[in-house]
């Protein structure tokens, strides 16, 4: 009894030959920079210079300073002409 039809068979042994070739295409692309890698060296690393500690930084802050109460004056008389 089959389960599949012709057709059905055709597109499954298709998606499995697609997948199979993707595979071994990405493979292939993944070995050749791996090999391309192994001769190469990497720059020896330069010895880290220690940085001197920074002096703290001090901030010169004003006081505020207490507005003086304003002193009022009588109201002064305006005449419309």
């Amino acid at each position: 009894m089959n389960l599949l039809s012709v057709q059905g068979l055709g597109f499954l042994y298709t998606a499995c030959l697609f997948l199979f070739c993707l595979a071994v295409v990405h493979l292939v692309k993944l070995a050749r920079i791996g090999y391309r890698t192994l001769g190469k060296k990497l720059p020896p690393e330069k010895p880290k210079r220690q940085k001197p500690e920074k002096e703290p930084v001090y901030f010169i802050v004003e006081r505020k300073k207490k507005r003086s109460k304003p002193e009022y004056t009588e109201p002064k008389r305006i005449s419309f002409k």
